[in-house]
């Protein structure tokens, strides 16, 4: 038998329309980060297909970061549901001190209203993990340990506390614009860093709009002019 083009097209998008039924299901059933999907085999009955068809729907669905497959256990809804862990290809974008800049100018956008929607926004829940990140951070400073990965939480916390529905998908371009300037200002911050993730803290738990958006905007600004003096004391 001579499979045609139809066919072939059938059979090449099937699993696709299968991973948009899942989606549909973990929509309906209001499935949360970490809530377990049914085995192989009920997708398979339930969507009346075969289980391979339903391995490569998963496959696809992985790759999305909508599921994550644990070997052994089954499939999860993951926490980062739809987000590429660098959708905007920033890797590859090869003059890393213009990208540094570019993120500076973009963070300035960004992240002071988030701050001032996190101030308005927050549950009391959401305070007390800032609250805690800050204090993480701040701990890990002191020791002189390698604190990035705080830092980065800290800020994603306070982006999802902001509770508008557009700021989560923005996220990695935070996590890569936080990382870059712990590494261009060579901690050279860290105190700076104490001081200003109190402040936003404070006027977050404080639910103070106008401080939290002008506490953000300090932060930032000390970056700024940290990151810009030493380019050009290097171009000396």
């Amino acid at each position: 038998m001579t499979n045609t083009p139809d066919a072939k097209n059938s059979v090449n998008t099937l699993p696709k329309q299968i991973a948009d039924e899942i989606v549909r299901y973990i929509l309906d059933n209001r499935l949360q980060e970490g809530d377990r999907l049914p085995n192989e085999h009920t997708l398979a009955t339930r969507l009346n297909v075969g289980r391979g068809t339903i391995r490569e729907a998963m496959k696809t669905l992985a790759s999305r970061n909508i599921i994550h497959i644990r070997q052994g256990s089954g499939m999860y809804v993951s926490g980062k549901t739809g987000l590429a862990d660098d959708p905007l290809g920033l890797t590859f974008i090869e003059n890393k001190r213009s990208l540094t800049k570019d993120l500076i100018d973009l963070r300035f956008v960004l992240e002071p209203p988030i701050a001032a929607w996190a101030a308005r926004n927050a549950t009391t829940q959401d305070v007390r993990e800032i609250r805690a990140l800050c204090e993480e951070v701040e701990r890990m400073i002191i020791a002189g340990d390698d604190y990035k990965e705080k830092d980065i939480a800290f800020h994603a916390a306070i982006a999802m506390s902001s509770k508008n529905v557009v700021v989560p998908r923005l996220l990695p371009i935070i996590h890569a614009a936080v990382s870059m300037f712990i590494a261009e200002t060579h901690r050279a911050l860290d105190q700076d860093t104490i001081v200003a993730h109190r402040e936003i803290t404070y006027a977050i738990e404080s639910h103070d709009p106008e401080a939290a958006r002008d506490a953000m905007s300090i932060h930032l600004s000390y970056n700024r002019r940290h990151i810009t003096m030493r380019w050009r004391q290097e171009e000396l």
